[in-house]
């Protein structure tokens, strides 16, 4: 006999009920959160601590305020006064220089018109890299001027105040340059800074350097003063005499 076709259904049914109560929920996924990346300012360290805080403190203590206070004289006298004054100390002479546009000045003062080696922005600059290529242009023409590498300080030791003292022997070693050169350019007390040495060349005839020849120069040794008289030969035994 046949099943009924209502019988057959039935079971069908409670099997597809019984699957559905273990058929695991999926619940509709919620869209991503976006993810916060925090910002870094690569101009703004935090404080050092331990041997690093040790050594910043040395270097600090090099920096000195009576050349802070020469160096704006100079500054103002060879830019004039739209360049504005820091304030007292340390960091408000970094923030002064920091931009790098007041140094853009200096070094352009010391050049003739025509020929001035950075170009300055009329508004200064607020973007980071922007003052920092600022910067870097000035000791670019700070070497050129003639300024020794071993002079010249890092961009990240005045944009982050991690070595003013290098930043005050650069400006020296380029006012020491502009007085030495004496060329019209230097504004100032000439006395504020020292002159550099200078090449004295000599020229000899061929008749002063032939005589040279015969001359026997100390560094080859002399035969006047000490001798070797009195010596015992290599070997023999000194001779005492009582």
């Amino acid at each position: 006999m046949l099943p009924s076709p209502s019988s057959s259904e039935e079971p069908d049914a409670r099997g597809s009920r019984l699957q559905a109560e273990h058929r695991p929920s999926v619940r509709p996924r919620s869209p991503a959160a976006p993810r916060l990346v925090p910002r870094v300012n690569m101009a703004n360290k935090g404080p050092s601590y331990g041997m690093s805080r040790d050594v910043q403190s040395k270097i600090e203590k090099k920096y000195d305020d009576d050349l802070e206070e020469r160096l704006v004289e100079w500054i103002v006298a060879q830019c004039g006064a739209g360049v504005g004054r820091p304030e007292r100390g340390r960091l408000g002479f970094q923030v002064w220089l920091k931009n790098g546009v007041v140094l853009s000045k200096l070094v352009n003062s010391l050049y003739p018109e025509g020929s001035k080696p950075i170009k300055v922005p009329d508004t200064p600059p607020t973007m980071v890299f922007k003052q920092m290529e600022q910067v870097a242009q000035f000791l670019k023409a700070a070497e050129d001027y003639g300024v020794v590498k071993t002079d010249m300080f890092q961009t990240v030791d005045l944009f982050e105040a991690k070595d003013m003292a290098a930043v005050q022997r650069t400006l020296m070693a380029l006012g020491s340059l502009a007085v030495t050169k004496n060329d019209g350019h230097y504004h100032g007390d000439p006395s504020w800074f020292m002159k550099k040495a200078q090449e004295h060349k000599r020229d000899f005839s061929d008749s002063q350097m032939k005589e040279g020849k015969n001359i026997i120069g100390l560094q080859m040794g002399t035969n006047k003063g000490a001798t070797q008289s009195g010596m015992t030969g290599y070997g023999r035994p000194r001779q005492i005499i009582s």
